[in-house]
């Protein structure tokens, strides 16, 4: 299993940080496209819980972000993650203007950009294609389950196969590709996870999030849950599924995330979430990395 902080090192030769952006997108499953209502689990900042907020033009919000974390960075670089919503989801021309201004300063040594699978016209991969000629580009595709039930529980909003889709087309064109997988999403066993995870690999994904679910204030899976139809997972339940997950990765396969932690503020559970460096310690340990 290569974590991400080793393979940041092999790639750029140095530690590298992300920086958080919020690039002023929405999402088709909020602006009545494919729904209104967001997925159930997605809070209103659109899993941006730590994004820069949006401070002026890009380059100030990059200043802003680099100053938060350059203390734990020196001698280091920025990667500028576009996090909150879909961003891909705007014409081409706001695109091309914020890709490139995300990429010109010194010390931005790629992009990240979050997306959904059916969100990713060839005219976009091209323009992803193209900055990656410039610096690399990763796109983060917001799978969670390939399990269609659960899809449609969760109002994922598109069909897997879309996902299978738009992994080969970002390969095509040469783009790095990490999948988010969501565990312990209500209904599914340890084996449907563990086939979720698989087929990400099989599909062609270069490296994947592992979050586990949690319950975040003013969501839908936040009425769910205090309806009794919400299981979460103990600490101890999620590091053995997440060790079984990963038993299931080849060593090329990068792993980006073993949490998720929703902002503090607006968890409801699990709330042993909250306490990232206990979590971190213990799955470590468990994960024996």
């Amino acid at each position: 299993m290569k974590m991400l902080s080793e393979h940041y090192r092999e790639k750029f030769g140095c530690k590298v940080y992300k920086l958080s952006l919020d690039g002023g997108f929405t999402c088709p499953n909020r602006d009545g496209t494919c729904g209104t209502r967001g997925c159930i689990f997605c809070a209103g900042d659109g899993s941006g819980a730590f994004a820069e907020g949006t401070c002026g033009n890009l380059l100030q919000q990059m200043e802003q972000a680099k100053r938060r974390v350059e203390s734990k960075n020196k001698e280091g670089k920025y990667i500028a993650y576009f996090q909150s919503f879909t961003n891909t989801y705007a014409p081409m021309e706001y695109l091309r203007r914020l890709y490139t201004e995300a990429v010109a300063p010194e010390y931005i040594v790629g992009l990240s950009v979050g997306t959904r699978p059916d969100c990713l016209e060839d005219d976009v991969i091209c323009l992803l294609a193209e900055i990656n000629a410039v610096k690399p580009v990763s796109v983060e595709l917001g799978l969670q389950t390939v399990h269609e039930e659960t899809a449609r529980y969760i109002r994922r909003g598109y069909d897997t196969a879309v996902y299978y889709d738009a992994v080969r087309r970002l390969k095509a064109a040469g783009l790095e590709v990490v999948t988010h997988i969501i565990l312990g999403l209500p209904g599914e066993t340890v084996q449907m996870m563990m086939e979720t995870t698989r087929k990400a690999v099989l599909a062609g994904t270069d490296g994947i999030k592992f979050h586990m679910l949690h319950v975040l204030r003013e969501t839908d899976l936040a009425r769910e849950y205090e309806a009794g139809k919400v299981p979460v997972f103990t600490l101890e339940e999620y590091g053995e599924v997440l060790k079984e997950c990963i038993s299931c990765l080849p060593e090329h396969i990068v792993v980006h995330r073993i949490t998720g932690d929703g902002a503090k503020k607006d968890l409801i559970a699990p709330l042993w979430s909250a306490d990232k460096k206990r979590v971190l310690n213990y799955l470590h340990k468990v994960l024996e990395i």
